[in-house]
């Protein structure tokens, strides 16, 4: 049985916040047992439920609370390498798990010899093949899409039930299995157990902000207690995972309604910004998500009232405040700060004369460029609006430029290390 604990945070942050030193209390965690005791920077887990209260995330937010801090990117850095967990050595305990001869996922080698190696009639061990070597495969009886979501389904329902703690928050919600964004799906698979089959995921998350004299503020939710991943952590307005057979905009309208009571006169205004996208491993876990970011402007009379239970409470906070809880504090849930540090950016929170500026825009930046990449080899057809020097993706040659038409998706692409601006046109096939 494989428990999921708490990950150390390090905090490298130079200076000294009585809300971070003192003990929160974690209710839930992956042992099951009772609460535990642990600083700020300890308590980014799936399960753990985190208490604290809005009182301490405006405490934590103030700027006299560490005056000297305003510049210190390094909790951001913290943040980015957070959601991005996982040595080379760690991911080479992993194996392809290959569908119709192209790699869809990675699986554990311990979660394959422990819980589906006797499921033989469903999923077969490869040794070795010339093209992948050890991989994991399904069953080539299993021919169809929807065969394998239906038998690989019941695999994840009979573990979920015979092990509680293996795959929390089962949520009866499938995602696509799919070689890249925008091809056809092999199989679906249960949304919790994606992260055990490696599998790419891909989600939207929006950033509602009000501007009043000059000064923008964002609107942060505090998830239920009773989430069964991230319980009680802040969050996005609105965020949700893109499921199968949904586009990112009808997506993004049904979450802003269900989430925040937003209607579809406010939703359909949402700007699309781009995405974000990271790749951590935990135990058994191999989470590579993308991310589509939105930017909604709401009326400065909106409140969001939330309609599905999935959220506490919400309150709206200067957007200076917002990035001092994400550097100082664990209480966001770990990828909304990677949304909301593309929206610091964006909108010139962050600036060239904060210490590592340029370092930390890459950071963030290379994430992106490997959504590109995604897109490019996943037969999207990209077009450059605008290159500046011809560049090399994987080795390919892309002229300096090529017409603009009209396009379904933007994506911005800064790439120092080769000294190449990319403003790239993408149509789905």
């Amino acid at each position: 049985m494989m428990v999921i604990n708490p990950h150390p945070f390090p905090n490298r942050i130079r200076f000294s916040l009585p809300l971070l030193n003192r003990s929160i209390t974690t209710r839930g965690g992956g042992g099951g047992g009772g609460g535990s005791s642990c600083s700020a920077f300890n308590c980014r887990s799936v399960s753990s439920f985190i208490s604290f209260t809005w009182d301490d995330v405006v405490q934590a937010s103030q700027p006299d609370h560490a005056p000297n801090d305003s510049s210190d990117l390094s909790g951001f850095f913290e943040n980015i390498k957070y959601c991005n967990r996982g040595s080379s050595e760690i991911k080479s305990e992993f194996i392809p798990l290959v569908i119709e001869d192209q790699i869809v996922g990675y699986i554990h080698n311990g979660f394959f010899y422990d819980y589906l190696r006797r499921f033989k009639d469903v999923f077969v061990f490869v040794p070795s093949d010339s093209r992948f070597g050890t991989n994991v495969t399904l069953n080539k009886t299993l021919s169809t899409p929807e065969e394998r979501t239906r038998v690989v389904g019941r695999v994840i329902k009979s573990l979920a039930e015979e092990e509680k703690e293996l795959i929390p928050g089962i949520r009866n919600e499938l995602y696509p299995v799919k070689r890249s964004f925008g091809s056809p799906p092999y199989f679906s698979l249960e949304r919790a157990a994606a992260p055990y089959f490696g599998i790419k995921a891909y989600g939207v998350q929006m950033n509602g902000f009000v501007e009043r004299d000059g000064k923008k503020f964002l609107w942060i939710g505090k998830r239920s207690p009773l989430k069964q991943t991230f319980p009680g952590m802040l969050d996005n307005l609105v965020a949700g995972g893109l499921p199968h057979g949904m586009s990112c905009v009808a997506n993004l309208i049904k979450e802003c309604e269900e989430e925040a009571g937003i209607p579809l006169s406010l939703s359909n205004q949402a700007m699309s910004v781009g995405a974000v996208s990271y790749v951590d491993v935990d135990g058994y876990r191999y989470k590579r998500d993308v991310l589509f970011c939105y930017d909604l402007e709401l009326p400065g009379d909106f409140i969001p009232k939330n309609q599905d239970g999935e959220v506490e409470s919400f309150k709206l906070i200067p957007v200076e405040n917002v990035a001092n809880v994400i550097r100082r504090t664990c209480f966001f849930k770990p990828n909304c700060s990677l949304v909301i540090l593309d929206f610091l950016f964006r909108h010139g929170y962050i600036r060239p004369e904060c210490l590592g500026y340029l370092d930390l825009l890459q950071s963030l930046r290379s994430i992106e460029k490997l959504v590109y990449q995604s897109l490019l080899y996943g037969g999207w057809k990209v077009q450059a609006a605008c290159c500046l020097e011809v560049s090399q993706v994987n080795g390919s040659e892309v002229p300096k430029q090529r017409q603009k038409e009209e396009h379904d998706a933007v994506l911005g692409i800064k790439d120092d290390s080769a000294q190449h601006i990319w403003i790239a046109t993408v149509h789905e096939p």
